[in-house]
C-alpha cells in the first residue's frame, strides 16, 4: 500500500472533474486500449484516443441541443459501450446524468424523468423509447437518442445521427467541449442517481464531479489495481457500483471489457481472461451452486470433496500470508491440479481477485472460493456514498468484514450501532427533498447509513444488519434477517433466495426459492418424475432435502434466530414481479405483501 503521505498527495491532487480526469488519462495513455466490447460475436477495442473522440462527439451533440451546466440527461439502458460514452459525454458537457434501471416500470420511469427534469434521454431500444414517449406530456424531454435502431417518432434520433450532430458542432465550435469541461467545478452536479426503491419511491441522490474523481483517487491510493489490469464489467451502470468502476478506471488507466448480459459472464471470462471482476453475491452463489451440484456423486464427487477438504485446511495459513508446506502443501498442489485449476480456468485463469458488493456475501461462499484459490474481496458502500466506501485489502484480507474505509473516508459507530461515514464520496443531498436529506446527513457531513456494524482492532468493518430490517419477536429478541438468510444459502446449493419473517411472532419462519439449474440437476440424479420447478417445489423429497439443510443452518444460529417453519415457493423472486430490485436486493415489504397468506399459514398453530 502507498505510504500515508503519498496517499494524501494523490487525494489532494485529484482532478477537478471527470472531464479533466479523461483528458489526463488520454494524455498519459492515448494509444493504449481503454475498452473492448462485443460487436455481434466479435470483440472490438477502443483506445483512449478513440474513446475521447467518441465522448467529445456526444458532449458536443448535447451542447448543440442547448444543454446548460447541471442540466439533467437521462440514460435508460442496460450495460453496454454506448452507456459509458453517453455518461462521460454528459459530464464533459457539464450536464448531470440521471440514471434509472432499464427494468424500471413505466410509471417509476416517468417519475424519475419528471422529478429530475431531464432534457434529453439516451434510450437503449424501442422498448425504452416507448416508456418516454408514453409520458411526453408530463416531461421536459426535447430529444431522445436511441442506441439500437430508431423508433418512428419526431423526437427520436439514432446514436449515429446524434454523433454526426456532435461532429458538426465541433467543426463549427472546436473548443466547445474543452470550454464546458473548464467551466465544470468539483461541486458541479455530475450524477442524479435514483435509488432502487427497496423502501418506497426512488430518491434522487445528488453526486458531484468531486465524488467521482475522489473515488478514482481513493482506489488509486489504496493501490490494489494497476494500469496493467483487465476488468470484466457486467454490472448495471445505472447502479452506483458500476459507475464507480468507470471513474476508477479513468484515474488508474486499466482496460475494461464490457458486456452487460449476465448469462454470458462465465463464458466471457474464459475468452476475456480478466484479472478482476466486481459482482453481486448472487453471481458467486450461482457459480458455487452450479459447480457443487455437478460434482455430487461417484468417483468425481469423492475427488471433489477431498480437494475442498484440503483447500479448507489451507485457509488460515494463507490468510496469514504463508503458503501450505509439507504434506498439506503436496495435497493442496494435487487438489489444485485435479479440481481447482479447472475452476480457475473457467474464470479465465488470470483472476487476481473478485470484488463483491451491493449486498452481504456469505462467509461460507467466500471461503469456498478461497479454498479453490480464488479470492473474493467483500466491499461496502451505498448510492449515497458513491459505492466504494470500504473494501478488503487483498494483502491482508479478513473474511466476515468489508475491509477498512478507503483512503480519505472517515467512519464511526453511533451509540445504537449505526455506521456513520464522512468524506468526499458522500452525496450532497437528495434531489428536491431537504427533509429526507436532513434525516441522514448532518451539517458537518456525517451520513447515517442505516446499517448496523462494528469495527475490529484493525479498523475493518463488520456489517451485522440493516437498522430498519431487524426483526423483533414477541419474546423481545432481535433477529438480523441477513444473518439467518446467509446461513441457509451457505448450507444449501439448491436455495437461491430466502426471506426471513417473524416480526411480533413467537418464532422465525422463512420463504425459500429454489435455484432452477441446481435443483433440476438434483432431480435428474435422484429419480424425480418431473424436473418442472413448480412440481419440484411441492415435492416431499425436495422438502425433505431443504429441511435437512435448513436444520444444518440452524445449528450455526442462536436458538431464537432459528427457522421453525418454511415454505418453498414455486418460482424465484424477480425484478419484473417487483420482489427484487435490479441490483438483486429483496424488496421485503413487497414480498411480505404478495405472500402474506402463505406467511400467515406458517404461524397458524
Amino acid at each position: 500500500m502507498m505510504p500515508l503521505e503519498q496517499q494524501q498527495e494523490v487525494l489532494a491532487n485529484r482532478p477537478s472533474s471527470v472531464g479533466v480526469m479523461l483528458q489526463n488519462r488520454v494524455a498519459a495513455s492515448g494509444p493504449r486500449e481503454a475498452f473492448r466490447y462485443l460487436d455481434g460475436n466479435r470483440w472490438v477495442s477502443l483506445s483512449w484516443n478513440e474513446t475521447k473522440t467518441a465522448v467529445y462527439e456526444v458532449a458536443a451533440g448535447l451542447l448543440a441541443l442547448g444543454l446548460q451546466l447541471e442540466d439533467r440527461v437521462a440514460i435508460a439502458s442496460g450495460t453496454r459501450m454506448e452507456w459509458i460514452l453517453a455518461d462521460l459525454g454528459i459530464m464533459c458537457a457539464g450536464g448531470a446524468a440521471t440514471t434509472g434501471y432499464p427494468t424500471t416500470q413505466h410509471e417509476d420511469g416517468a417519475y424519475i424523468l419528471r422529478d429530475s427534469e431531464s432534457k434529453v434521454v439516451f434510450a437503449e431500444d424501442d422498448f425504452q423509447v416507448a416508456k418516454v414517449v408514453d409520458h411526453l406530456d408530463e416531461l421536459s424531454v426535447v430529444k431522445i437518442v436511441q442506441f439500437s435502431g430508431k423508433a418512428d417518432h419526431e423526437l427520436v434520433v439514432s446514436w449515429t445521427e446524434f454523433r454526426e450532430l456532435g461532429r458538426s458542432h465541433l467543426v463549427e465550435q472546436p473548443g466547445s467541449v474543452d470550454n464546458a469541461i473548464a467551466a465544470t467545478r468539483p461541486d458541479t452536479l455530475a450524477t442524479l442517481i435514483y435509488t432502487s426503491g427497496t423502501t418506497g419511491r426512488p430518491k434522487g441522490v445528488r453526486l458531484t464531479q468531486d465524488a467521482w474523481t475522489y473515488e478514482g483517487a481513493a482506489v488509486e491510493a489504496y493501490d490494489i489495481i494497476s494500469p496493467d489490469d483487465l476488468q470484466y464489467l457486467w454490472l448495471p451502470l445505472s447502479h452506483v457500483f458500476g459507475k464507480a468502476l468507470i471513474a476508477i478506471q479513468l484515474k488508474i488507466g486499466f482496460t475494461t471489457a464490457v458486456d452487460g448480459v449476465i448469462e454470458n459472464i462465465v463464458d466471457n471470462l474464459g475468452v476475456v481472461k480478466p484479472t478482476f471482476m466486481a459482482g453481486a453475491p448472487r453471481i458467486f452463489e450461482k457459480v458455487r451452486a452450479k459447480v457443487m451440484t455437478g460434482a455430487q456423486s461417484g468417483v468425481k464427487g469423492k475427488i471433489f470433496n477431498w480437494a475442498f477438504s484440503v483447500g479448507y485446511k489451507t485457509i488460515p495459513g494463507r490468510l496469514a500470508g504463508s503458503e501450505p508446506a509439507g504434506l498439506l502443501g503436496i495435497q493442496y498442489a494435487l487438489a489444485d491440479k485435479l479440481v481447482f485449476s479447472k475452476l480457475k480456468d473457467r474464470m479465465g485463469g488470470n483472476i487476481k481477485f473478485f470484488v463483491s458488493g451491493s449486498a452481504a456475501l456469505s462467509r461460507e461462499v467466500q471461503e469456498w472460493f478461497y479454498a479453490a484459490g480464488l479470492l473474493i474481496l467483500e466491499g461496502y458502500g451505498l448510492t449515497e456514498t458513491s459505492a466504494a466506501t470500504f473494501v478488503n485489502d487483498p494483502r491482508a484480507t479478513r473474511f466476515g468484514t468489508v475491509g477498512p474505509a478507503v483512503p480519505g473516508t472517515e467512519v464511526k459507530i453511533a451509540d445504537d450501532g449505526e455506521i456513520l461515514v464522512r468524506g468526499a464520496g458522500v452525496m450532497s443531498g437528495y434531489h428536491g427533498n431537504d427533509e429526507a436529506t436532513a434525516e441522514v446527513l448532518t451539517a458537518d457531513g456525517w451520513f447515517s447509513t442505516g446499517d448496523i456494524g462494528e469495527l475490529d482492532d484493525h479498523g475493518y468493518l463488520r456489517i451485522t444488519d440493516r437498522k430498519k430490517d431487524l426483526i423483533k419477536t414477541s419474546g423481545g429478541k432481535y433477529v438480523a434477517p441477513q444473518k439467518v438468510e446467509a446461513a441457509v444459502k451457505a448450507a444449501s446449493p439448491y436455495v437461491s433466495q430466502v426471506l426471513v419473517h417473524g416480526e411480533g411472532r413467537k418464532y422465525i419462519s422463512a420463504l425459500v426459492t429454489l435455484d432452477p439449474e441446481a435443483i433440476t440437476t438434483w432431480a435428474k440424479e435422484n429419480g424425480q418424475e418431473s424436473a418442472d420447478l413448480t412440481a419440484l417445489s411441492a415435492s416431499p423429497a425436495v422438502k425433505e432435502l431443504i429441511n435437512g439443510q435448513v436444520a444444518q443452518a440452524n445449528r450455526k444460529l442462536e436458538r431464537w434466530e432459528t427457522i421453525k417453519k418454511f415454505e418453498i415457493l414455486p418460482q424465484e423472486f424477480t425484478v419484473d414481479g417487483g420482489e427484487v430490485t435490479p441490483s438483486l436486493k429483496i424488496r421485503r415489504k413487497a414480498v411480505e405483501k404478495k405472500y402474506g397468506d402463505t406467511l400467515n399459514t406458517l404461524y397458524e398453530d
